[in-house]
């Protein structure tokens, strides 16, 4: 991306703060494959990340006067993205288990998978992602596509660190074990 780019899409912010539509068209176009690939990831489901995608411009154009410019017009949009994606999640009841809150203790030794060994296609891994449970999937897309880190994830879900990471860990092994098993195709 060029330089002037955020610069660009500031002045768009401005224009659109002041009420021209055409400026709201520029940037739907250019910020909605990527906010939908995003809802898609983690929602799992073409209809609510079509549903949630559109839900989530309309809240930030109607919030525009309440951007800041402290992060990029991006970043907080998809904060906007991600947040609305967790709630829907929430709404649908995630399976996500607090570790703190049950009696189990820490995860068994289980025989450790060489990930050197398996070859993995992206097709494969999309295809096994979309497999994955709600919440093995939300917090395996928030930690290796968006980039969250694991305190991020803990307090955007509303759980423990410990959650997050067991989460991470089992997510991780279930992806492996998907892909071994292979019959994704």
């Amino acid at each position: 991306m060029e330089i002037t780019a955020p610069i660009l899409h500031d002045e768009l912010v401005e224009k659109c703060k002041q009420g021209d539509r055409k400026s709201y068209a520029e940037i739907y176009r250019k910020y909605s494959k990527a906010m939908y690939n995003t809802c898609l990831r983690i929602v799992n489901h073409t209809g609510d990340a079509e549903d949630i995608l559109q839900d989530a411009f309309v809240d930030a154009f109607a919030s525009l006067e309440s951007f800041q410019y402290k992060s990029t017009f991006g970043a907080w949009l998809k904060r906007i993205v991600i947040n609305k994606s967790i709630n829907h999640l929430r709404k649908k009841k995630m399976d996500l288990i607090d570790i703190d809150k049950t009696a189990v203790g820490e995860l068994p030794n289980e025989e450790t998978l060489d990930e050197k060994d398996v070859q993995l296609k992206v097709d494969e891994i999309k295809k096994a992602v979309k497999l994955l449970p709600n919440g093995y999937r939300t917090v395996l897309t928030l930690y290796l596509f968006e980039g969250y880190d694991h305190e991020e994830i803990a307090e955007i879900l509303r759980v423990s660190h410990a959650t997050v990471r067991t989460q991470y860990m089992r997510a991780k092994q279930k992806l492996i074990g998907l892909i071994k098993q292979g019959g994704l195709s």
